[in-house]
C-alpha cells in the first residue's frame, strides 16, 4: 500500500494526530497568558489532570459538528463557522465541568474548580489554531505558490465576475494554472469593474469584449454565468470565434444546490443547445425543496431524456427515496451508472424498476411496495409520424397507460401526480398530440373530488395475462381525495430522443445533407434542465387540475438551427454541408400554437408558468365511458382500423383535425 496515496482513514487519522497536539500547545500557551508569561510558574505540572477533559470533549465536539468529514482543499466559511461552534460548545461543557456542582453529586474531577479564564482564552486559541490547520492546504495552493502561467496555459477571459466566476478562479489557482491562465474578468455590473478577485481584475463590461480579447492576446475565453440568455450567449460566441478565439467554454447546469461548487473539470463546449435553447429562467428553489424534500418520489420513463432530467433534478433535493420506472433496462441501466457518479450519497435510496404502464398488476405492486407520495408521469410514446403509422399503440400508452397510473395513484394515496404533456395537444393535428390531450382529460378528471368517490365505478373482472386484457380495470381500493393532479405542457427540447437535433447530428456526421422538412417550419425551444427546472417549479405551485404552461421563449426557425449546428462545427452551410427540404410529415404541422392554447391562458406566480384555460370538461363517468370505445376498437386483432381510432378521438377531443 502507497503510504503516500491520499485515503479519508489516512486524512482522518493526520487531522486526530494534529488537533490532540494543537489542543495540549494551546492548553499550555493558555496558561502562559494567563500567568503574564511567569517562567516561574510550573507550567507542565498543571496540566496532565485537566488535559484528558480538554482532549476528550473537543474531539468528539468534533465529530458532533463534522469537522473532520470537511474537505481540506475546499474547506470554506461554513466549515470555519463549524469550527467554531465545536468550540464554543466545548468550552461550555467544560466550564459546567469546572462547577463545584460535581461535589454534589459525588464526582471526583480533578478539573473541578479549573479557571474559567483559561477555559475561554483556551477556546480563543484553539480556534486561530485549528483553523489554520484546516485552510492550511487551501492557502498554500491558492495564495503563497507563485502564480505563473505555464507554457500551455491558455490566456483566458472569464465572463461573469459573480460566485461561479470566483469558483472557477480558486480552481485555477490550485491547479498551478497549468491549462487556463485568468487575464482578467468581464462584467456587466459597472461597481465591479476595476475591483480584485483573488487578484484578478474585472477589466470591463462584456460589451468590450472584442477590445479586450484584441488587447490583451486571450485566446480562451469562459463563460460563467450559468443562467445567460441563448442571444446574448451567441453574440459572446460569435464574437470569440471572429478574433480566432480557440476555446469557449461554459459552466453547465448546477444541481447541488445545497453546496454549489464549480471546478475546471466540469466545464463545457459550447453547444447548440446553449447557442438556441438557454433561456433565462429564475427557479424558487426553496418552493421545490419544501415540496421534494424527504419525499417519496416516482418517475415514469426514467430512462428516457426527459424523465432522466427529471431524476437528477429531484435527486438534488434530498428526498427520501426515488423509484425509476422504465420499460427499457437497458437506459435504467445506463441511468444508474450517471447517477452513481452523481449522487453517490443516494445508491440506497434509488430503486430500479422494470415495467409497462399498461400493466396494471405491475404498477400496484410498485406502488404498494414502494408507496410513493409524488409521481411524476414522463412514459409516452411521443414520436409523431411513428404515432400516425401505430394509433393503437398510442391510445394504449398515452391514454390507457395514463389512466392505469393515475388510478393505482389514487388508490395507494399519493400525494401529488404531475403528467409531463406537450404543446402537440393544443389544436391537434396528430394521433401524439390528440392522446396526449385525452391523458390530460383522464388527470383532470381524477382530480375532480365529487367525481372521486361518487362516480368511479369499475368492473370487477377476473384478471387476463394478457396485454389487451390488462387494459380493463380491477376493482379499486378506497380513492384518497387529497391526490393533487397536474399537467405540464411544454415545447420541443434540444437534444431529446426523436428531437431534431440529434438527426441533425447524424446527418452531419455522415457528411450530410441536413434535411428540413419546410423551410418556413418554426418550433420553440428549451434546453432540458431548463425546461424540467421549470416542470419542477410548476408542480409545487399547483393546487390540483391545472395544465400548465411552459413559456418556451420565441419560436425559432429549423433552418437556422440546421444553419448555426454547421457553423458551430466550423463548416459553412450550403458550401461544405447542404441543407434539403424533404416537405410536412403525417400530423406535422409549420408552426406549434403554445401560448395561444385555444382559450388562452393566465398567468401564474411564476413569470415563465402559465396556467391553460380549458373549458372542456370530463368526469370519471365520461371518461370511463370513452375508455370502453377505445377498449372496444383495440381488442379487434387487426391493423387496418387506424381511420377508426382517428374518428374516436376526433370525437372526444376538441379541435383535432389532420393537416390538410
Amino acid at each position: 500500500m502507497n503510504l503516500m496515496s491520499p485515503s479519508h482513514a489516512k486524512r482522518f487519522l493526520f487531522f486526530i494526530f494534529f488537533d490532540i497536539v494543537l489542543i495540549a500547545f494551546s492548553l499550555l500557551f493558555s496558561f502562559f497568558f494567563h500567568f503574564d508569561f511567569d517562567l516561574n510558574v510550573p507550567y507542565l505540572t498543571l496540566m496532565p489532570g485537566v488535559l484528558p477533559y480538554f482532549i476528550v470533549i473537543k474531539l468528539l465536539s468534533f465529530g458532533i459538528f463534522r469537522v473532520y468529514r470537511m474537505t481540506w482543499r475546499y474547506v470554506g466559511i461554513f466549515d470555519l463557522v463549524n469550527i467554531v461552534i465545536a468550540l464554543v460548545v466545548s468550552a461550555m461543557v467544560l466550564i459546567i465541568l469546572s462547577l463545584p456542582i460535581s461535589s454534589f453529586l459525588h464526582l471526583n474531577l480533578s478539573i473541578t474548580g479549573f479557571p474559567k479564564r483559561i477555559i475561554l482564552e483556551d477556546s480563543i486559541i484553539s480556534v486561530f489554531l485549528i483553523s489554520i490547520l484546516r485552510i492550511s492546504k487551501r492557502l498554500y495552493l491558492e495564495v503563497i505558490r507563485k502564480k505563473r502561467p505555464t507554457k500551455m496555459s491558455k490566456r483566458t477571459i472569464i465572463i461573469g465576475a459573480g460566485n461561479t466566476g470566483e469558483m472557477l478562479i480558486r480552481d485555477m489557482a490550485r491547479n498551478n494554472f497549468n491549462e487556463f491562465y485568468p487575464i482578467g474578468f468581464l462584467d456587466n455590473d459597472k461597481t465591479k469593474v476595476g475591483t480584485y478577485i483573488h487578484g484578478v481584475k474585472v477589466l470591463d463590461t462584456t460589451d468590450r469584449l472584442k477590445d479586450i480579447i484584441s488587447i490583451h492576446s486571450a485566446n480562451a475565453l469562459i463563460i460563467a454565468i450559468p443562467s445567460l440568455n441563448h442571444t446574448i450567449l451567441k453574440d459572446i460566441y460569435d464574437s470569440a470565434k471572429k478574433l480566432n478565439v480557440g476555446t469557449v467554454k461554459i459552466v453547465p447546469r448546477i444541481y447541488n444546490f445545497d453546496k454549489p461548487d464549480m471546478n475546471l473539470k466540469g466545464l463545457e463546449d459550447i453547444s447548440i443547445e446553449d447557442l438556441i435553447g438557454r433561456q433565462s429562467v429564475k427557479i424558487d428553489y426553496k418552493e421545490i425543496r419544501n415540496f421534494l424534500n424527504y419525499k417519496s418520489v416516482l418517475i415514469t420513463g426514467a430512462g428516457g431524456s426527459i424523465g432522466a432530467e427529471i431524476v437528477s433534478q429531484v435527486c438534488a433535493f434530498n428526498p427520501a427515496m426515488v423509484i425509476l420506472f422504465d420499460i427499457d433496462e437497458t437506459e435504467l441501466h445506463n441511468l444508474g451508472l450517471k447517477l452513481n457518479r452523481l449522487f453517490p450519497h443516494m445508491s440506497g435510496q434509488v430503486h430500479y424498476i422494470t415495467g409497462d404502464v399498461r400493466d396494471e398488476m405491475r404498477l400496484k405492486e410498485v406502488f404498494e411496495g414502494y408507496r410513493p407520495q409524488i409521481v411524476f408521469h414522463a412514459a409516452a410514446y411521443k414520436h409523431v409520424p411513428m404515432m400516425e403509422y401505430n394509433p393503437k399503440e398510442a391510445v394504449k400508452v398515452n391514454i390507457f397507460g395514463t389512466y392505469n397510473l393515475a388510478k393505482t395513484a389514487v388508490e395507494c394515496g399519493v400525494e401529488r401526480f404531475i403528467m409531463i404533456s406537450t404543446d402537440k395537444a393544443v389544436r391537434p393535428t396528430s394521433i401524439m398530440g390528440a392522446t396526449k390531450r385525452m391523458a390530460e382529460h383522464v388527470c383532470k378528471a381524477m382530480n375532480n373530488f365529487e367525481f372521486r368517490i361518487s362516480n368511479f365505478k369499475l368492473k370487477s373482472e377476473t384478471r387476463i395475462e394478457t396485454n389487451t386484457d390488462s387494459l380493463n380495470p380491477s376493482t379499486p381500493q378506497p380513492l384518497n381525495p387529497s391526490t393533487k393532479f397536474i399537467s405540464v405542457r411544454f415545447g420541443n427540447v434540444l437534444g431529446s430522443r426523436g428531437s431534431v437535433l440529434p438527426l441533425f447530428l447524424d446527418q452531419l456526421k455522415h457528411g450530410g445533407p441536413l434535411t428540413v422538412t419546410h423551410k418556413d417550419m418554426k418550433r420553440y425551444f428549451m434546453t432540458i434542465p431548463e425546461a424540467v427546472s421549470l416542470v419542477l417549479q410548476a408542480s409545487g405551485m399547483g393546487e390540483g387540475g391545472e395544465v400548465f404552461v411552459l413559456d418556451m421563449g420565441e419560436p425559432v426557425n429549423i433552418i437556422d438551427v440546421a444553419e448555426e449546428l454547421i457553423r458551430i462545427h466550423g463548416l459553412e452551410p450550403y458550401k461544405d454541408i447542404d441543407i434539403e427540404f424533404t416537405g410536412l410529415r403525417p400530423g406535422e404541422k409549420l408552426f406549434e400554437e403554445i401560448l395561444t392554447a385555444e382559450e388562452g391562458t393566465v398567468a401564474s406566480k411564476h413569470e415563465k408558468v402559465f396556467i391553460a384555460k380549458n373549458s372542456e370538461k370530463y368526469s370519471l363517468e365520461n371518461i370511463e365511458e370513452i375508455l370502453k370505445e377505445f377498449r372496444e376498437l383495440i381488442a379487434e386483432p387487426s391493423i387496418g382500423n387506424n381511420g377508426k381510432v382517428k374518428e374516436i378521438l376526433k370525437k372526444y377531443v376538441k379541435h383535432y383535425e389532420e393537416p390538410e
